[in-house]
């Protein structure tokens, strides 16, 4: 039976969908194919952010304010992530993939959606104990400018330090993570050494085009807010960015096996969410 849809919950359909338009138009940030019920709550979170009655308020507000576009975009996306996160995610990378990467005599590693950096500073940390870290180019990119700008600084709150090390533990280190980083006054801040051959920089994922001879992509919980149309474009610009042999890593609810883009991997270990490049013709995807 079809559930009737309300008339205020038709309006919010509008309001959200003009809303979207207007950011598109006047910044260049499409949030159009994202999940739409995710999406629905994080555009009601920046609507009550910025103390708006109205979806149509706050787009008023956003067409003619520009100040309030990146506390737009830091309510519209999602920067929730740990160190070493899922640790068997890295313990299998650590054991099934480093060694296919340690073949090739220099490496590039692209983290989409970087967030506020924990994911690309556990995979310097585990390039850096597998001997890799000086031959490697990390590219870290992220929508959200004040998140890419808290990975590109690598402090973090203490507090989350205990967590940290546990999943970092978990995840086969070989030593303790306090070695990688200097705490005071609350915060720790991780070496310089670890992001010093990283470029931070900002890329929409359904937009932009891709970094192109990459060695591997870590892109962990980033597909899950958008729409089937979406991900097949991203999977498509992953497939194109990866050399033959490259290693794809999802995050653990996300999986190519619907995928149209499921013709050009191999799974690698499927349980820990990794792929790997096999077919290189240049295959047709949603653009």
């Amino acid at each position: 039976m079809t559930v009737p849809v309300s008339a205020s919950d038709r309006i919010s359909d509008i309001e959200t969908d003009l809303f979207l338009d207007a950011l598109r138009r006047r910044y260049h940030y499409d949030f159009s194919s994202y999940a739409r019920s995710s999406l629905m709550r994080r555009v009601e979170v920046a609507r009550t952010r910025l103390g708006c009655d109205s979806i149509s308020a706050m787009q008023g507000r956003v067409l003619r304010e520009p100040d309030l576009l990146h506390d737009i975009i830091d309510a519209m996306t999602v920067q929730v992530s740990d160190l070493f996160r899922d640790p068997g995610y890295y313990l299998a990378l650590r054991q099934k993939v480093i060694p296919h990467l340690r073949t090739f005599p220099s490496l590039k590693v692209w983290v989409p959606g970087c967030a506020n950096g924990e994911e690309l500073y556990s995979l310097a940390i585990l390039f850096a104990e597998e001997g890799l870290l000086e031959r490697t180019m990390f590219y870290a990119t992220e929508i959200n400018r004040r998140a890419l700008a808290k990975a590109s600084a690598g402090i973090y709150e203490t507090a989350r330090i205990p967590r940290f090390s546990e999943n970092y533990r978990a995840a086969g280190g070989k030593t303790t993570l306090s070695d990688y980083y200097t705490a005071a006054y609350g915060a720790a801040a991780f070496h310089r050494q670890l992001r010093q051959r990283t470029l931070f920089s900002e890329h929409d994922l359904a937009t932009d085009q891709v970094f192109s001879e990459m060695h591997l992509i870590s892109c962990r919980n980033v597909l899950i807010y958008f729409d089937e149309t979406l991900q097949n474009r991203v999977l498509g610009l992953f497939a194109d960015s990866l050399v033959r042999g490259g290693f794809l890593g999802l995050g653990s609810h996300e999986t190519l096996r619907f995928s149209c883009m499921k013709a050009a991997f191999s799974a690698h270990d499927e349980g820990e969410r990794l792929w790997r490049r096999t077919n290189i013709e240049k295959l047709e995807h949603a653009s």
